[in-house]
């Protein structure tokens, strides 16, 4: 009886544990089955999902892409050398007030050899991140360092152009060369000082196998943004405002309204009167030829007012244009995404920042087109003709003077 009644315990566990072996294996294939048909996400992937999505291109996009950034990359490069060349070379332009364009064809070249043919590149696959984690830091310094002279440079001319148009007598004697290397130096150090928290454990860059994005971290995003764009753009503002109220002002004042006239004389025998309004005539004559002399003396500072009014307008709507959309983006990401990515798509934000790098190519040739010694060096320069070129800036400089000498109409 006792070995009967251990067969069936034998049993009853033989039929326990098959029934336990199959659930098990149940349980297997449906675990299976379940992770099969969900995504396997690492950290990296589950980072670029908040929006930078990895977009795929096809090999007509590529082309397309490639070639309109090699040609913004190649033409910004060339545009900028020029600026280099011609006032490095070119003993007429080496002026202290040059300097500063010197430096923003620096920053702007700059820009175009160390950070677009990165971007390049990474849009070219996708917007994947491709350099390293080591790099993305040298990298993401480097840009808002270039971007940031470019900028501030910008408003440093423009506070140039107004002191030199409303102090004319004093600020050229003050504007020296040594001056103007130390307002230089003094805007690319604190253009680098915008890089450095995310360097030393301020505000991390996002960065990972797959994403190099600036830190977004708040604070540091309303420190380097205001620095960066919104003080100078404010700046540079206002002195457009003021030049252009100087230029206003100045137009009124060198109006000349005409030769004074001569009224008809009345049927009166008063020898005297006739006399007397004989003579008030011809001091109004003598005074009217006084004031066209002066004017002819300050017809080139009115000029040049006029000048700077324009150039100053076209650089600072071509600025705001290019780099306001970005920047606003960039300080509205931080308080609309998570801090650890960006949750705006990502053609959105190339799109936006190479509307900032397009500022860098269109310096040199804004400054190219209200400068007639920058005109003049260029073609020669691209037409080879190396020589003589101060003896041909001298020359068109003296061919304007007389030609402003002998126009003495000043009604504007």
């Amino acid at each position: 009886m006792r070995s009967s009644l251990t067969k069936d315990l034998m049993k009853e566990l033989a039929r326990t544990s098959m029934t336990t072996a199959g659930m098990d294996l149940r349980l297997l294939r449906a675990h299976q089955t379940t992770t099969a048909t969900l995504p396997i996400l690492s950290p990296t992937e589950n980072d670029t999902t908040c929006g930078m999505q990895i977009l795929s291109h096809g090999n007509v996009e590529k082309v397309l892409i490639g070639g309109v950034l090699t040609v913004l990359t190649l033409l910004t490069i060339c545009g900028n050398l020029l600026v280099v060349i011609s006032v490095c070379f070119v003993k007429k332009l080496k002026q202290p007030s040059n300097y500063l364009i010197v430096s923003l064809a620096v920053a702007d070249l700059s820009i175009a050899v160390a950070v677009m043919p990165f971007v390049s590149i990474t849009d070219l696959i996708g917007g994947q991140w491709i350099f390293g984690q080591v790099f993305c830091n040298v990298f993401i310094a480097m840009d808002v360092m270039c971007c940031t002279a470019s900028i501030m440079t910008l408003c440093v001319i423009s506070i140039d152009r107004y002191l030199g148009i409303t102090k004319p007598l004093t600020y050229p004697v003050r504007q020296s060369g040594r001056c103007m290397a130390k307002i230089v130096l003094s805007v690319w150090l604190l253009s680098a000082s915008i890089t450095l928290p995310p360097l030393f454990g301020w505000a991390q860059n996002v960065n990972d196998d797959k994403v190099c994005l600036i830190s977004q971290d708040v604070g540091y995003t309303i420190y380097s943004t205001a620095v960066a764009f919104y003080i100078p753009m404010s700046v540079m503002l206002m002195m457009y405002y003021n030049i252009y109220r100087a230029a206003k002002v100045s137009a009124a004042k060198h109006t000349i309204q005409g030769f004074p006239k001569v009224e008809d004389e009345c049927n009166s025998v008063d020898c005297v009167a006739a006399a007397l309004k004989l003579q008030k005539e011809v001091e109004e004559c003598a005074s009217f030829s006084r004031l066209l002399k002066n004017d002819r003396k300050n017809i080139s500072i009115f000029k040049r007012e006029q000048k700077a009014a324009a150039t100053l307008g076209i650089v600072v709507g071509a600025f705001s244009v290019c780099w306001l959309p970005f920047f606003l983006l960039s300080t509205a990401r931080p308080f609309i995404c998570e801090p650890e990515c960006s949750c705006v798509p990502l053609w959105v934000e190339r799109f936006l920042l190479w509307l900032g790098y397009a500022n860098s190519l269109i310096n040199p040739f804004i400054y190219a087109f209200f400068n007639r010694d920058l005109r003049t060096t260029y073609r020669n320069i691209l037409l080879c003709r190396y020589r003589n070129i101060n003896r041909k800036l001298s020359a068109a400089s003296m061919h304007e003077a007389l030609k402003l000498a002998e126009r003495p109409d000043l009604v504007i």
